[in-house]
């Protein structure tokens, strides 16, 4: 008889996603070395999450013609859980982060190429082949090192930093929940 009782709901208060500061985030950022194509990749894909709030595998899947402009300004398509596609603004840092990145990777004209790709082992030049996700986890981690952060981030902690980066500048929690 008591089948059909339900139980308390578990909420949970805080996360356990590591957040970056603001100021961590720049460090971040300014600490990728961008005089060749991988370091231009990893900080355009690193800006892709913060910025528009992605998760890791939407941003692996997106090809070329998923950055596109409409008006004056550019915006990201990513293929997001479910099938769902998810059209947003970029940001006119993350504008500057990708462009610099197609420009010197030379894949302009390769519309339908993945966005994302994979480097030729340590010759600092990139393949046809789109990046993985162990692949992108390791490179986060590694440049954080390289940046002096402690705290062990991985790719959803880019999307936590943006969301709340966001909230903190004045964002709505509604305007936030659709964006993500």
């Amino acid at each position: 008889p008591a089948a059909s009782v339900r139980g308390p709901k578990y909420v949970v208060k805080k996360g356990k996603t590591p957040v970056l500061s603001a100021e961590e985030a720049r460090t971040l950022f300014a600490s990728i070395d961008t005089s060749h194509v991988v370091g231009l990749r990893d900080r355009a894909l690193i800006g892709i999450m913060t910025y528009t709030f992605a998760r890791v595998g939407a941003v692996l899947g997106m090809r070329l013609e998923d950055y596109y402009p409409q008006g004056k300004r550019w915006w990201v398509r990513l293929h997001e859980k479910g099938g769902k596609q998810h059209e947003m603004p970029a940001h006119h840092k993350l504008e500057a982060y990708i462009d610099e990145y197609i420009q010197q990777a030379g894949v302009a004209g390769d519309r339908k190429g993945f966005l994302f790709r994979s480097a030729v082992g340590k010759t600092k030049t990139l393949s046809e082949r789109p990046l993985n996700q162990v692949d992108v986890y390791r490179m986060i981690r590694r440049r954080a090192k390289e940046a002096g952060i402690l705290t062990p981030i991985g790719c959803h902690t880019f999307r936590a930093t943006g969301i709340t980066n966001y909230l903190e500048n004045g964002g709505t929690l509604e305007k936030a929940q659709f964006m993500a």
